[in-house]
C-alpha cells in the first residue's frame, strides 16, 4: 500500500508538472505571438514612414521646405488678389498639392509671359495659372496632367457689329489679349483661326484688356471663361459671345530637369481627384448649379 501510494504519487506529480509545463509553454507561445504581431505592425508603421520620408527626399525644391508657384493673379477665379492674399482655384489646389508632398507654399506674382521662363531657370518649382499646354510651352517645361478644362471666350461692347466669331474673324477688328497667355497665341495666329498679328493688341492682364475694350482702343477680348464672366458681371455694359473661341486643358508647369517633382505633382492630382477635393474646389468658385 505504501509503495502503491508512492508510485501513485510520482504519477500524480509527473502528470502535475508535465501540465505545467504544457500551461507555461501556451502562455509564452501566446504572449510570443502577441509580441511578433506589435512588432510586425510596428515595422510596417515604421516602413511606410520610412518610404514616405524618401518619397518627400527624393522630390527637390529651388528652396528647402517650400514649394514656389510662379502665377498671374489677375485672373479670377483661377487666381486673384483677396486683400493682401492671393487666393483661387489655382492657389487651393498648389496648397492641396504642397500639403500632399509636406511642403510649405509661397505663391509669387509676376507677370503671365514670365512664368515659363522664371520655371525654365530654376527661379520657380512650378507655374500655376490657369495655364495650357502647347508646343512651344513644352520646347521650355514638363506639364503634369490635366487638373480643369479652360473654354476661350470673346467679351465685346453691348450692341456690338460682332455677333459671332466668323464676324470678328473675317472684319478688320482690333482684339485685345493678354500677353503670352492661350488667347494671345490662338488669335495671333491667322493660318489656324485667329485674325493675325496686324489685328492684335497686347497687354499686360485681362483687366488691361478690357479698359481698353471699355475706352474704344479695341473691339473685342480674347481671354478665359470664367475670367471672362467676372469681367462682365463687373461691367453691364460688355457681353461675351455666344460660342467658344476655343478649349484646352489647364496644367502646372514644372522644370524639365525635375521630373521627381513632376511625378510627386502628378500622384498628389491623381489621389485630389480621387477624393473629391478638386472637384470641391472648383465648385466652390465656379458653382454648378
Amino acid at each position: 500500500m505504501k509503495s502503491l501510494t508512492r508510485k501513485l504519487m510520482s504519477v500524480i506529480i509527473a502528470a502535475s508538472f508535465c501540465f505545467g509545463l504544457a500551461s507555461c509553454s501556451g502562455k509564452t507561445t501566446s504572449v510570443s505571438s502577441a509580441a511578433s504581431e506589435t512588432t510586425t505592425a510596428a515595422e510596417t508603421k515604421a516602413s511606410e514612414s520610412s518610404s514616405a520620408a524618401e518619397s518627400k527626399a527624393e522630390v527637390k525644391t529651388v528652396t528647402a521646405g517650400k514649394l514656389i508657384m510662379a502665377t498671374n493673379a489677375t485672373f479670377p477665379p483661377y487666381e486673384f488678389h483677396e486683400g493682401d492674399k492671393i487666393v483661387g482655384i489655382d492657389a487651393e489646389i498648389a496648397k492641396a498639392i504642397a500639403d500632399k508632398l509636406g511642403l510649405e507654399l509661397v505663391i509669387e506674382d509676376v507677370a503671365f509671359d514670365s512664368i515659363i521662363a522664371g520655371v525654365q531657370a530654376g527661379k520657380y518649382d512650378i507655374g500655376c495659372a490657369g495655364m495650357t499646354v502647347t508646343e512651344d510651352r513644352l520646347k521650355s517645361v514638363n506639364f503634369s496632367t490635366s487638373y480643369a478644362t479652360g473654354i476661350q471666350s470673346i467679351i465685346v461692347k453691348e450692341g456690338s457689329e460682332i455677333k459671332t466669331i466668323d464676324d470678328l474673324i473675317k472684319g478688320k477688328y482690333k482684339v485685345g489679349v493678354q500677353s503670352g497667355t492661350t488667347g494671345d497665341i490662338y488669335m495671333s495666329d491667322a493660318e489656324n483661326g485667329g485674325v493675325g498679328e496686324d489685328r492684335i493688341d497686347r497687354y499686360n492682364n485681362g483687366n488691361d484688356a478690357v479698359v481698353a475694350l471699355m475706352s474704344g482702343k479695341v473691339d473685342a477680348v480674347c481671354i478665359d471663361n470664367e475670367p471672362a464672366k467676372s469681367y462682365v458681371a463687373a461691367n453691364k455694359s460688355l457681353v461675351i459671345l455666344d460660342t467658344p473661341f476655343t478649349e484646352e486643358k489647364y496644367a502646372i508647369a514644372v522644370n524639365k530637369d525635375n521630373e521627381a517633382l513632376l511625378n510627386a505633382i502628378n500622384k498628389a492630382l491623381e489621389e485630389l481627384t480621387a477624393d473629391g477635393t478638386i472637384a470641391k474646389i472648383i465648385e466652390k468658385y465656379i458653382p454648378s448649379k
